[in-house]
């Protein structure tokens, strides 16, 4: 994702970081990503093997997925995927109960003229450290025809992906099929209608898929496969808001952002407000409560936002980005 720095959208980001009231967002146990190589952070994904890492990935600076510990905000692997093509336009990362990576290379530089996208696969490593891995290279295309997405999630219990579509005046939720094949293209089906996404993640009971823009965050209910009712979920504002995940035991929501020294921003999942971050001795299990805690938001708010819709409407209807 290019940088928004010159668009009204950036604009306006920039006003709302500015009048942002203290409290919006609680950053206990957020970190900051050290490693310079690491500038367009657009996905990131909690570790099940290693509590308190993340995982993260440019778009196009190679196959190559890093993991950050939360502790320090340092790269502790850095993981070249071998046997995949050329990345396009890498844009999600998923762990999946299969104890598996998912890296979504399903950014489409043209807005919805590529007729295939890609999804690579591997073991999540059992030690941490740099190394080489074998990836599995699915193909993908979605049965309605090309188009722009940043959002890839897995679901936690079925194992099935899900792609959320990119556009500002609403998108999809597309469903793979019910396994992944290398044999031939996987074809994504429309279920369901979503927002301007640029990322989402499921709870890790499965019960949730929260979906994240760049100025905000719903929370849907996920019943038998199908979005279910939505409430907002506090949301930090960002420069550039490109990625979210939960916390491995689902007391808290990780959203990042892209630029060089990012800031992963925690915000606990309302009613877990006093829990300790994930991995820092929590010891709590694998849980996860309904988000929210957008409802006492400042009025205002609204009116900034209410702003902001009006800035994009006159001058900033359609980003210039490289996805």
């Amino acid at each position: 994702m290019r940088s928004l720095r010159t668009t009204p959208v950036a604009a306006l980001a920039a006003v709302l970081l500015a009048a942002a009231p203290a409290g919006a967002a609680d950053e206990d146990g957020g970190f900051t990503i050290e490693d310079p190589r690491i500038t367009e952070s657009s996905g990131l994904a909690a570790s099940r093997a290693h509590p308190g890492v993340y995982w993260t990935h440019n778009d196009q600076d190679g196959p190559y997925v890093y993991a950050v510990d939360s502790r320090t905000g340092r790269t502790v692997a850095t993981v070249t995927m071998r046997g995949v093509g050329k990345p396009r336009d890498m844009e999600a990362v998923s762990v999946g109960g299969d104890g598996h990576v998912y890296v979504g290379d399903i950014g489409d530089n043209l807005n919805g003229s590529w007729p295939n996208v890609w999804i690579y696969r591997f073991r999540e490593p059992e030690r941490l450290g740099d190394r080489t891995v074998d990836a599995t290279q699915y193909t993908v295309r979605y049965a309605d025809g090309p188009r722009n997405a940043e959002a890839m999630m897995v679901h936690p219990r079925t194992g099935r992906v899900y792609i959320a579509s990119k556009n500002e005046e609403g998108g999809g939720l597309y469903e793979g099929p019910a396994r992944l094949t290398t044999g031939g293209t996987n074809v994504f089906r429309r279920v369901g209608e979503v927002p301007w996404v640029t990322d989402g993640a499921f709870s890790p009971d499965g019960s949730q898929l929260l979906l994240r823009g760049y100025f905000s965050a719903r929370a849907y209910a996920w019943r038998d496969g199908r979005l279910g009712a939505d409430t907002a979920v506090r949301a930090p504002i960002q420069g550039q808001s490109e990625s979210v995940t939960y916390t491995t035991d689902g007391s808290a929501l990780m959203f990042g952002t892209e630029g060089g020294r990012s800031e992963v921003v925690r915000v606990p999942v309302a009613g877990q407000e006093d829990r300790p971050p994930a991995g820092r001795g929590s010891g709590a299990p694998d849980a996860a409560p309904a988000p929210g805690g957008g409802e006492g938001r400042d009025h205002t708010w609204t009116v900034l936002l209410l702003a902001g819709v009006a800035v994009v409407a006159m001058g900033g209807r359609k980003l210039r980005r490289r996805s």
